[in-house]
């Protein structure tokens, strides 16, 4: 993506930051490559919509319940990493056609590596087939991807004090971290809570590249809501049943 080269990587650790209403940080390269990236995808694609994180809260509202194909971007995931000289961000980008996440794209300008997927169509990285395999492990030797930031308090204390994994990572990227897990660097995931940007793309690579994930309440992973849902994911079935099992989903 030409775009994140140019307009994020010169930015990189080199951008001043402000804050959001909600608290969370946004920097001159989140709207630069917002802007940019929009007007690509509305020039090549008239008939579809864009809803992007730095839209007013009102726009989003207004196209989420639109019957046009919506792209849902996050044009930088992991802003706070990116401002801070980390090097884990990327853009994110989803097409959502009547209810349904079609197509995933996400792309980390540092290591130059572009996931993608098509519903029904596998993932890809690079252009290479990207398909997770059994990893054989029991869920005491997983690595867990886990967001304690956004958990409830008690579920949060518990992971902390019965530790049901090898070792925990917080990466700060929903969007990479969905990829990373598609590529089996990690093995069971967690977030609390996630918005549509964040995880829309990231979440079609991994379940297209045969991962197992549900929300804590036993859902399906994505709705097109800009209400924020939890993740509980796994590189295969064994050990999303037994991470499952350990956080007390019951499936729907």
């Amino acid at each position: 993506m030409p775009a994140a080269r140019t307009e994020l990587l010169p930015r990189f650790n080199r951008v001043a930051r402000s804050r959001k209403g909600d608290g969370s940080i946004v920097t001159e390269a989140d709207l630069v490559m917002q802007a940019r990236v929009a007007a690509a995808l509305q020039r090549h694609w008239p008939e579809t919509v864009v809803l992007g994180e730095e839209m007013p809260e009102a726009e989003q509202r207004r196209l989420i319940d639109s019957a046009q194909p919506l792209w849902c971007l996050d044009p930088l995931d992991g802003t706070s990493n990116f401002a801070s000289g980390i090097p884990y961000f990327c853009v994110s980008l989803a097409l959502v056609r009547a209810g349904r996440v079609q197509l995933g794209l996400v792309y980390d300008p540092l290591r130059d590596e572009c996931f993608t997927a098509v519903a029904g169509q596998g993932a890809r990285l690079n252009g290479a087939p990207l398909r997770l395999q059994a990893s054989g492990l029991a869920l005491p030797q997983s690595i867990a991807m886990i967001d304690f930031k956004r958990l409830e308090p008690a579920l949060a204390t518990r992971l902390v004090q019965e530790v049901p994994c090898a070792s925990q990572r917080s990466f700060g990227s929903v969007a990479l971290d969905w990829c990373w897990l598609s590529c089996a660097r990690g093995h069971v995931y967690l977030h609390g809570r996630a918005r549509l940007w964040d995880y829309a793309a990231g979440h079609l690579i991994f379940e297209q590249a045969g991962g197992q994930a549900c929300t804590l309440e036993g859902e399906a992973v994505f709705a097109p809501s800009l209400t924020p849902r939890s993740s509980v994911g796994a590189v295969d079935r064994s050990l999303f049943r037994s991470w499952a099992g350990w956080l007390g989903v019951h499936m729907i």
